[in-house]
């Protein structure tokens, strides 16, 4: 008993230190804070590509922003990819995951090309998935256009051993994650949703024109906006890069040696083998820009930016967290609400409200993956509890698992989507679960624009079909689930084409107590 609470204080003692220390570090590892360049006015002494695209589209939109929904993987990364190309003035990006495979390569060589032109870029990344790949973007961060930043970094940068023993001393802070997507080109245009930057948000699976992927292929999706919103998504976005918490990537790594001309080399390389080009052809040629973004952009003055302050980060509520006014529409619909969420883990104050307003005689619907089709089992695991109380409240719960076909791995969920009444739907990176409720920063748009919520639903209901999703009701007290596939059985009480040892962890990791931190 002695020797365990030595060991407690001992802990209890070197977190504290540790987290002393870390902010200390911090502080003064901090870069100069930066901002976003001015699209008009005195200072602005030439116009770029993008600032006379956008001049065309607003003449008759004055006030209103435009909206565009990304929906298609090739849209998405060939709305990245001409906004890079296309940019003059800057490029702020910032993500949770910058993959070093075939589309990130793509983009990466995109970001640099823009440099070279004289375009200053920021990339502000989660630390977490940078980590093993400091050398990459060290070396973009050489360029002297480019600045690269971590959110929430960990100090130490060598040994998995001390890395690990770092992150358990400094759980609670390190805990905190950057979640949100942006990519903003000029102050003109810029794209908002799901999407992280790899090959499972831009490829399609079972499509040979654009080659195959390792990764499972991640159906999501995002806004692209031009006008108003976009300058607004630009102060959340230098909030989050002065944040105290969001420290250049060469301060971190003072003595790590890298060439950007080596550099240079190596993603030349990487992106102009075959199967590069040949995505890169099919992708850019059948996406033009008149396709991509001039013709397809709808105006409206109802977009409102949703953005959980900078301060989140620290625990603090200052304003309003993105959770608080999502529950307020939740409780303010009229007549239905559907979700569609890869990981739905809702607080007690979600489910509580979800569960009301179907109780009340509303249209709630949840459309989430299956274990058979997760990307995430421990998740996975936790949502199981939910989904009971949800369906004794009469709303419907549909899990996406689409039909496996040989050679390919099932594609997954990944898109953050709500729609209130069918009238107002809300686009973002925010997950209904506890994470993003309580840890996370998030960024999503609300906006009223009847063709694209039209456009949304279509989606919904596509995806919750019996040829892409199963349908979950009540026996009694357990749940069922309606299979309309050939050679299946037409209802089933345990998780369709999931394995024993899947279904075993699920439950197993569903009655451990740590939904909050998933």
């Amino acid at each position: 008993m002695i020797w365990l609470l030595l060991i407690v204080a001992l802990t209890a003692i070197l977190s504290f230190a540790g987290f002393h220390s870390w902010h200390r570090f911090a502080r003064a590892a901090q870069g100069e804070r930066g901002y976003a360049l001015p699209v008009d006015g005195p200072s602005v002494t030439q116009h770029t590509i993008l600032d006379r695209v956008f001049a065309d589209l607003v003449s008759d939109n004055l006030g209103k922003s435009g909206l565009m929904g990304l929906f298609d993987n090739a849209d998405a990364f060939a709305a990245r990819a001409y906004t890079a190309q296309k940019a003059g003035r800057s490029l702020d990006v910032m993500t949770y995951i910058w993959r070093t495979d075939k589309t990130g390569w793509l983009l990466m060589r995109d970001v640099l090309d823009a440099a070279d032109r004289g375009v200053r870029v920021r990339l502000l990344l989660d630390d977490i998935y940078v980590q093993s790949f400091d050398p990459v973007f060290l070396s973009l961060s050489f360029h002297p256009n480019i600045e690269v930043r971590l959110f929430n970094p960990l100090r130490n940068r060598g040994p998995v051993i001390w890395r690990a023993l770092e992150t358990m001393l400094g759980l609670r802070r390190y805990n905190r994650r950057l979640h949100s997507k942006a990519w903003i080109a000029d102050g003109r245009f810029g794209i908002v949703g799901g999407r992280n930057i790899g090959d499972t948000y831009f490829l399609k699976s079972g499509d040979p024109k654009i080659g195959q992927s390792a990764a499972r292929i991640s159906r999501d999706a995002d806004l692209m906006l031009a006008g108003p919103a976009v300058r607004e998504i630009e102060t959340f976005f230098d909030g989050y890069w002065n944040l105290g918490l969001a420290l250049p990537i060469r301060t971190l790594l003072p003595k790590l040696k890298v060439s950007l001309k080596r550099f240079r080399r190596h993603v030349a390389r990487k992106t102009t083998s075959p199967n590069a080009k040949a995505f890169l052809t099919t992708v850019m040629d059948e996406n033009t820009a008149s396709k991509a973004l001039i013709g397809r952009l709808r105006w409206t003055s109802s977009v409102r930016v949703l953005a959980d302050p900078p301060e989140k980060a620290y625990g603090s509520r200052k304003t309003p967290w993105i959770a608080e006014q999502v529950h307020e529409l939740i409780a303010a619909a009229q007549s239905d609400v559907s979700l569609i969420t890869p990981y739905f883990v809702p607080d007690s104050a979600g489910l509580t409200e979800l569960a009301a307003l179907a109780r009340r005689g509303k249209n709630v619907s949840l459309l989430t993956n299956a274990l058979s089709a997760s990307d995430n089992i421990f998740v996975h695991g936790a949502y199981r509890h939910y989904r009971v109380p949800l369906l004794a409240s009469g709303a419907k719960i549909f899990e996406f698992s689409p039909s496996l076909e040989p050679g390919q791995k099932r594609d997954v969920i990944h898109s953050k989507v709500l729609i209130f009444d069918g009238k107002r739907a809300i686009v973002g990176s925010q997950n209904f679960d506890m994470r993003s409720t309580h840890t996370n920063v998030e960024l999503g748009i609300l906006f009223e624009e009847p063709e694209l919520i039209a456009e949304i639903m279509a989606i919904f209901d596509k995806d919750t079909s019996p040829a892409l999703a199963y349908s979950l009701s009540l026996q009694g007290k357990s749940v069922q689930w309606d299979v309309k596939r050939e050679g299946m059985p037409r209802t089933m009480t345990a998780e369709p084409e999931a394995t024993l040892p899947l279904r075993a962890i699920s439950w197993a990791v569903g009655h451990l107590p740590f939904h909050s931190w998933l």
